[in-house]
């Protein structure tokens, strides 16, 4: 790639990201003098896992971390660079796969909180794009209010922490449910897939010829990799994402990120 081309494709980043209000790309001075007028902040997490024969390995945190993006720039919200491995045990039987452990999952979460909790932050929220996340994400964020009831952070008592699961709002969800109806699918679902074909257009892969909808089930039969590879060859739950697209994908991205913005700011001013 040559270099002009590199500030052309960078241009077209920075545009669609605007104003730059990301952590990694801050001071420390810049950060005490955000937490001088605002105590809020926005924490992407995700996954590093399978997501069938044409998804993007890295689709949770990606997604994840273009909602995060997308929403410190409009709400002048400071936000974390992603957490990009999550609890995804049950896909390590495919290559590409990393997974942490649900304790070392929890731990780094914890680890988060108190780190930034110990900075000024008050109001922490995860957007999260794996729903593996969801159960060890809600016990991290107990696990820390439970040293603040047993006094080891008590000058951290007024923390409070925030779970937004980017496809679950109501509009959101409803939008996926009217665009892909049964094609959605459990995982490697053909919104998800189609959000990346939004946001990284030249990542997108070829469909197979003989790709056809997936074997139906749900996540929460799976009991451990091996399983889920014997139950389901290509990694996918119930999806056909053979109609996924760049259009649809704009759809459930601009409605997601408009809706976790209204969540974000009640929560925010709480």
């Amino acid at each position: 790639m040559t270099s002009n081309t590199c500030r052309s494709a960078h241009g077209e980043f920075q545009q669609f990201l605007g104003k730059i209000m990301q952590l990694q790309q801050s001071t420390w001075p810049e950060v005490e003098t955000y937490l001088a007028r605002k105590t809020s902040v926005i924490v992407p997490i995700g996954s590093t896992e399978q997501h069938g024969p044409t998804g993007l390995i890295g689709t949770d945190y990606l997604n994840a971390d273009a909602f995060a993006q997308r929403l410190g720039e409009q709400l002048d919200v400071l936000t974390t660079p992603p957490v990009a491995f999550g609890m995804a045990q049950h896909h390590l039987a495919f290559a590409g796969t990393i997974s942490l452990r649900t304790e070392t999952f929890i731990s780094v979460l914890v680890d988060i909180i108190g780190s930034l909790s110990k900075h000024g932050f008050r109001r922490i929220v995860f957007i999260n794009g794996h729903g593996g996340n969801i159960a060890p994400t809600l016990s991290a964020m107990n696990q820390f209010y439970g040293e603040l009831s047993f006094g080891e952070r008590t000058a951290e008592a007024d923390v409070l922490c925030k779970l937004v699961n980017w496809w679950m709002p109501t509009r959101t969800n409803a939008l996926i449910e009217d665009i892909f109806g049964e094609e959605e699918g459990a995982h490697a679902t053909a919104s998800e897939i189609s959000v990346t074909h939004f946001l990284f257009p030249e990542s997108i892969k070829d469909m197979p010829q003989d790709l056809e909808k997936a074997q139906p089930g749900l996540p929460t039969d799976i009991h451990n990799a091996h399983d889920y590879r014997a139950r389901f060859s290509d990694g996918r739950i119930g999806s056909d994402v053979r109609n996924c697209s760049r259009q649809k994908g704009e759809q459930v991205f601009n409605l997601a990120a408009e809706e976790i913005g209204e969540l974000c700011k009640t929560f925010f001013a709480s």
